[in-house]
């Protein structure tokens, strides 16, 4: 009974709110205290999602994978390295399973056009619908919103999968490029290389669709 008691003690000294991620899955760890992984889901329950929506493109797949990374997650718990951050090791599982489940599932995904994405510095550098008009080179060359929407959509469905998934973390998680490269496992330099490529590539898709209409 006592030691009931202490333990009880203990979890409620314990400031669930305010501990970090990385505190919070430490005492997950150490003392296999089940409320504190309840935590950590509770805080990435929302806008995990919503990057796992925006990505898929479907709510019910959205849904899957988001349990599906966090059973990861509790699973892999001992692997973390305590001495990095947490929501980065989070997203890099949550991407790979959403990369997998397309594979299996054989999904496109789409984009949005009004999506902005923000600089090396948190500075918003504009949305895609902007950088690809400012991509054309024929000034007198335009193409109703709902055609460029889906001429653009298009292009992203084919992007390599390496192209995509920067696109859709530094986009649409509006994550800084240090954060990016962090749950990608690559330098800041690459992040911007290859958004750089995919933004080429989107471009090229309206100049094609420039010169089929000439």
């Amino acid at each position: 009974m006592e030691g009931l008691v202490n333990k009880a003690d203990k979890n409620q000294a314990f400031n669930y709110s305010d501990a970090s991620d990385e505190e919070l899955l430490e005492r997950f760890n150490s003392q296999a205290d089940s409320r504190a992984f309840e935590v950590l889901i509770q805080r990435y329950e929302a806008p995990l999602f919503n990057y796992l929506f925006r990505y898929l493109s479907n709510r019910e797949a959205a849904e899957d994978v988001f349990q599906a990374s966090f059973l990861q997650v509790y699973s892999k718990s001992d692997q973390f390295d305590s001495s990095k951050k947490f929501k980065p090791w989070l997203y890099t599982v949550a991407t790979n399973q959403a990369i997998d489940y397309q594979r299996r599932n054989h999904r496109k995904t789409t984009i949005s056009l009004d999506a902005s994405y923000g600089g090396e510095d948190d500075e918003s550098t504009g949305s895609l619908q902007e950088i690809l008009a400012s991509a054309e080179q024929d000034p007198t060359f335009s193409m109703d919103s709902a055609e460029q929407a889906q001429l653009v959509r298009q292009a992203v469905d084919e992007l390599p999968d390496i192209l995509k998934e920067t696109v859709y973390l530094v986009y649409f998680e509006e994550m800084k490029y240090k954060d990016a490269a962090d749950i990608l496992g690559i330098p800041v330099g690459t992040v911007k290389s290859r958004l750089h490529a995919a933004m080429v590539k989107l471009a090229e898709k309206l100049v094609e669709r420039k010169e089929t209409n000439e």
